[in-house]
């Protein structure tokens, strides 16, 4: 049974960062991708960041410059550093995971499995 499960936020001053932390069990597919995403109040969920195998990485614009994407393997463990916040980046966010390579697409319908999500607020 896949298990993804966030930890880390919390409430933070305009400027400030915060880490993210996912920890996911049960997972044995490979290759793999795994990915950030967010969802702010009455708005979409969004793509933040994601990870692939061996460790590509890519951004959405607002996350570009500021956040940071890494995993350990050792830990099944995946991160989300956030620097330079804004109240902007004000949202729950939610690890996820899907089978195959990440590729260029950051459809959520094709990830597999979600954590249950974690609040991140800015002020």
């Amino acid at each position: 049974d896949v298990q993804l499960v966030e930890s880390g936020g919390g409430s933070v001053q305009a400027g400030g960062s915060l880490r993210l932390f996912c920890t996911f069990s049960g997972y044995t597919y490979s290759p793999y991708c795994l990915g950030w995403f967010r969802q702010a109040a009455g708005k979409e969920r969004e793509v933040v960041a994601t990870i692939g195998n061996p460790g590509t990485t890519a951004y959405a614009d607002s996350a570009k410059g500021r956040f940071t994407i890494s995993k350990d393997n050792a830990k099944n463990s995946l991160y989300l550093q956030m620097n330079s916040l804004k109240p902007e980046d004000t949202a729950m966010y939610y690890c996820a995971a899907k089978h195959g390579m990440c590729g260029s697409s950051w459809a959520q319908s094709e990830y597999n499995y979600w954590g249950q999500g974690t609040q991140v607020t800015v002020s």
